[in-house]
């Protein structure tokens, strides 16, 4: 059976003085949760690890994000974090800080119902 994907969120995070990308995407996550809910759990007595969390994390430094400690904070579903090159680095000349700056786009994913939807 395919899954559908029935949400996409996005969000923002960053990590003003520490350069820390990992702190910057758990942020940038946390920020895409709290753009959303999903009640068709609770309308159609759906059990959460039905869903497919799929999320992608961009950064300036990819290979210093540890994309499993940032899945297991995921609070539902089947998570998997993916890090790529993107976000922003901005740099302070006047202190040295590096400021960092994540994106995340969190995609869930539900078994198809297609076939439920279809009219004989």
């Amino acid at each position: 059976m395919n899954d559908q994907r029935v949400i996409i969120e996005m969000g923002m995070g960053n990590d003003l003085h520490g350069m820390d990308y990992q702190k910057a995407a758990a942020r940038a996550i946390e920020d895409a949760i709290r753009h959303s809910t999903l009640p068709i759990f609770q309308s159609i007595g759906l059990d959460h690890s039905a869903m497919r969390v799929q999320v992608t994390v961009g950064v300036q430094d990819p290979d210093k994000i540890d994309p499993t400690a940032l899945a297991q904070k995921l609070p539902r579903g089947r998570a998997t974090v993916t890090a790529v090159k993107g976000g922003m680095n901005v740099p302070n000349p006047e202190t040295g800080d590096t400021a960092v700056v994540a994106t995340a786009a969190i995609e869930a994913f539900l078994p198809s119902q297609a076939s439920n939807w279809k009219q004989s």
